[in-house]
């Protein structure tokens, strides 16, 4: 492998590590606060890529798009939030599963009503269209450099909320006991609903900025969801570093498996990957409690 291909498929890696950072983000704080497994988180993604790719076939602005992708997964997770999900916070992992997934498929097909079955594409602006010559013969795509300046800013600031600010200790409480959150005057139906309604904004925007580069199309969401998942078990339950991490980690691996291997093979070792870690570290690299 060349310099050039090494680097290329490095930057590759680690801003395909950034996109499955902005789903996991939510994912795992959702989980590890509110031990709620959403399936449906996936569909947040989904519905951010088509807010976005709508947006811009109205307006012609690549600008309000990226604004309206999260702002429109933010108001349906929101919705599902409180007519749906909260009734299922304490009941078991398997009524989770199954009314996640239930709301997988119906979101599915209210997609497919609304925007049909042809896949939608947004256009890049002139400006994020070309490429920087990160070494010399070694050019790479401007869009894909703003994708890691965007999400290395969002992991930054979600570090910084969660270990610097008020809320971010209401998080951390909950993490660690919900039911003494509650009992020291910590509104948790609010900081919930705040909290999914973050994590659904996050998916959103991974949706929006992966649009350019992926066709927008119903169903789009899961297969992401499960990398997600992968990398949610590999960083700790509820830990925003461990999700980093094991975002890179598995954005990394996945890219030079199928560069080196054959695509099947590529797949296989993110799980095998998982595994390893889960022998050594069976709460997962940065387990946020326990």
């Amino acid at each position: 492998m060349t310099p050039s291909l090494l680097i290329e498929q490095t930057l590759n890696g680690v801003q395909f590590g950034i996109m499955l950072f902005l789903m996991s983000a939510g994912l795992t704080l959702v989980f590890g606060i509110m031990n709620f497994i959403n399936l449906a988180h996936g569909s947040l993604y989904m519905i951010g890529a088509f807010a976005g790719a709508a947006t811009q076939a109205a307006t012609g602005s690549f600008a309000l798009a990226i604004v309206a992708a999260p702002i429109a997964a933010a108001l349906a997770g929101l919705v599902l939030e409180s007519a749906l999900l909260r009734r299922f916070y304490g009941r078991d992992h398997l009524d989770q599963v199954l009314v996640t997934f239930g709301t997988i498929l119906a979101l599915n097909e209210a997609t497919r009503i609304l925007f049909g079955l042809t896949p939608l594409r947004m256009d890049l602006p002139s400006a994020l269209a070309g490429h920087v010559e990160i070494i010399p013969g070694a050019p790479y795509p401007t869009f894909r450099l703003a994708i890691l300046a965007v999400g290395l800013l969002v992991a930054a600031s979600l570090y910084v909320i969660i270990m610097r600010t008020r809320l971010g200790m209401w998080v951390r409480a909950g993490a660690s006991d919900r039911q003494i959150a509650s009992a020291m005057g910590v509104n948790v139906p609010l900081v919930f609903a705040a909290l999914f309604a973050t994590g659904a904004a996050l998916a959103g925007l991974a949706g929006v900025m992966a649009a350019p580069i992926l066709s927008v199309q119903v169903g789009m969401g899961e297969p992401i969801l499960i990398l997600a998942l992968v990398v949610t078990v590999i960083g700790g339950i509820g830990s925003i570093r461990g999700a980093f991490v094991a975002a890179l980690l598995v954005g990394v691996v996945d890219t030079f498996a199928r560069v080196l291997l054959t695509p099947a093979l590529g797949g296989m070792a993110i799980f095998m990957t998982m595994a390893a870690i889960l022998a050594f570290r069976p709460k997962g690299l940065f387990p946020a409690h326990g």
